[in-house]
C-alpha cells in the first residue's frame, strides 16, 4: 500500500557537517520542512522507501532500478568525511517491480552500493529515527515525460498489491537559475517555471504538468522534473491532497518540500 509521498530538494548545504552556521540560517525554511515532513515519515513507519534521484545512474532510453543487498553513502566530496549512511535493499519488491515494467517499457537493473547525493540528502533527513526499513533508489531517463508518467503508473500496480507499508520520495531541485548568483546563471524564467509547476501541484493538474512548454523547463535549469512526473504517475487516480511545507530560494536554487496527504 501507499503510506506516504512527497517532493524533497538535495541541497548538500542544509547538511549540518557541511553548511555554515550562516548558511543553515538561509535555508531554515527548508530545514524546518523537512523536519515537519519528518514527523509524517515516522508516523507511517513505512517498510519499503522508493526515492526517485536525477544523480543516481542516468541512461537517454532506459530508467533504471538499483538493486543492491545494501547501499552505503557519504558526503566526502562535499567536504564531510564523518558522516556515513548504510541502508537495507529490498531484493524481492525490486524484482516485483522489474518484472511488471519489463515488457512496457524500457528498464535497466544497475548494481550501485554507493548511494548518490540527490538520493543521500531526502534520506538524512527523513530517517535516522525510523527502523527496520528498506530503501529502492531509482533513476529516471531522458524518455518523454508522458512515459515518466507511465512508468510512475506502472510502480502504483506493484506498490497497491503489496501489503507493505511503501513510501515514495521524489528527490529534485526546481530551478536553478533564479538569482544572478545562482550556479547555473540568472534566467527570468527560472522563477515562472517554478511559480508554474508549483501552482499546478497545488491543483492537482498534472495534464498542465505534462504540457509545460519545453523551452521553459529547459530554461529554468531544473533537475527534478522528471523525479515528480514519476511520482504524479504513482499518486494518479488516488485521493491525495497536496501540502507545501516550504518553498524557497535563497542560494539561486529552487527548493520545494511538498506532502501528499493520501486519504
Amino acid at each position: 500500500m501507499l503510506s506516504f509521498a512527497s517532493i524533497c530538494p538535495h541541497p548538500p548545504i542544509i547538511i549540518p557537517t557541511i553548511g555554515s552556521k550562516e548558511n543553515l540560517e538561509i535555508v531554515k525554511k527548508t530545514i524546518n520542512g523537512y523536519k515537519e515532513l519528518e514527523k509524517r515519515l515516522i508516523e507511517v513507519n513505512p517498510d519499503v522507501i522508493l526515492i526517485i534521484s536525477p544523480h543516481g545512474p542516468l541512461f537517454a532510453d532506459a530508467f533504471s532500478i538499483n538493486l543492491s543487498e545494501k547501499y552505503i553513502g557519504n558526503f566526502q566530496q562535499f567536504g564531510d568525511f564523518s558522516t556515513e549512511l548504510e541502508f537495507k535493499g529490498n531484493l524481492g519488491f525490486t524484482y516485483k517491480i522489474r518484472e511488471k515494467l519489463e515488457t512496457k517499457l524500457p528498464v535497466i537493473i544497475v548494481n550501485e552500493e554507493k548511494l548518490d547525493h540527490g538520493t543521500l540528502v531526502p534520506l538524512y533527513y527523513l530517517t535516522q529515527k525510523l527502523k527496520n526499513f528498506s530503501i529502492i533508489p531509482i533513476g529516471y531517463s531522458l524518455l518523454d515525460y508522458q512515459k515518466h508518467l507511465e512508468f510512475g503508473k506502472i510502480i502504483k500496480e506493484e506498490i497497491l498489491k503489496s501489503n507493505k507499508k511503501i513510501a515514495v520520495i521524489a528527490s529534485g531541485d526546481l530551478s536553478h537559475r533564479l538569482t544572478f548568483d545562482a550556479p547555473a546563471g540568472y534566467s527570468p524564467k527560472g522563477k515562472i517555471f517554478d511559480e508554474q509547476l508549483i501552482k499546478f501541484l497545488k491543483n492537482k493538474a498534472t495534464n498542465s504538468i505534462l504540457k509545460m512548454d519545453p523551452k521553459l523547463i529547459e530554461e529554468a535549469g531544473e533537475c527534478g522534473f522528471r523525479s515528480i512526473i514519476i511520482l504524479l504517475g504513482i499518486l494518479q487516480d488516488l485521493n491525495y491532497q497536496p501540502e507545501i511545507l516550504s518553498y524557497e530560494g535563497p542560494f539561486g536554487v529552487g527548493y520545494l518540500v511538498m506532502n501528499f496527504k493520501l486519504g
